[in-house]
């Protein structure tokens, strides 16, 4: 987690940035968390989804919960939309979220990825150029979970979804991807934890003790 001290000025969304929403992706129930929604998991008092739209504020003025769900997130005071094309995993909710943009590019994240850095993502909307994708690869892994879109890429993603292929990874041989380095990112967060998401109770509980350190440091 992120935490904001209360004697810590307060991050405003840059008005440089307005073009570029963020979407969080809140699936439904995941079977290795015995079934619950990972979005409504606490870490320490707040839901997950609850951290994360927290930090997507401070860099995006337009924000999408894209959700089937959308009974479960009464509390949040951001849009909720449902899938413009059912039974389409990440790559539909992608393509609903990115749909509904009013700007031309999306930030597209997990809804149970707490520790999201805003320093990060915020280095990588200004080296986007002109792809249609920036990506960054981690532990010699591309992220699409943690990823910037252009409207670009919607014909593509309808195009593969009419196939029924549900595998991001699969869109970036149609478009003009760029990737971003471990290198670059390291200074923000040394321990990459912006891309940790949560699978499983085990990494509830990492997660639980990741974030109770950094609030003892943050004192």
């Amino acid at each position: 987690m992120n935490p904001q001290r209360e004697d810590s000025p307060i991050r405003i969304a840059s008005e440089w940035n307005k073009s570029v929403c963020g979407i969080l992706l809140a699936g439904g129930q995941a079977r290795r968390m015995g079934g619950i929604n990972k979005a409504l998991l606490e870490i320490h008092g707040k839901t997950i989804v609850e951290i994360e739209i927290s930090i997507l504020k401070t860099v995006f003025q337009e924000i999408h919960l894209v959700t089937n769900s959308p009974e479960d997130f009464g509390f949040l005071d951001v849009p909720m939309h449902r899938d413009l094309i059912p039974g389409k995993g990440s790559l539909g909710g992608l393509y609903t979220g990115l749909s509904l943009c009013k700007g031309n590019r999306a930030f597209l994240a997990a809804c149970d990825m707490p520790f999201l850095n805003p320093d990060v993502i915020e280095y990588m909307l200004r080296n986007m150029g002109n792809a249609d994708v920036l990506i960054p690869r981690i532990f010699g892994r591309l992220q699409p979970l943690h990823s910037i879109y252009s409207k670009e890429c919607l014909p593509h993603i309808e195009e593969i979804l009419t196939e029924d292929d549900l595998m991001i990874l699969n869109l970036f041989h149609k478009i003009n991807i760029k990737e971003i380095s471990e290198e670059e990112l390291a200074p923000f967060d040394p321990e990459f934890r912006f891309i940790m998401n949560l699978n499983t109770p085990e990494d509830l509980e990492k997660a639980r003790r990741m974030a109770l350190g950094a609030m003892d440091k943050s004192e």
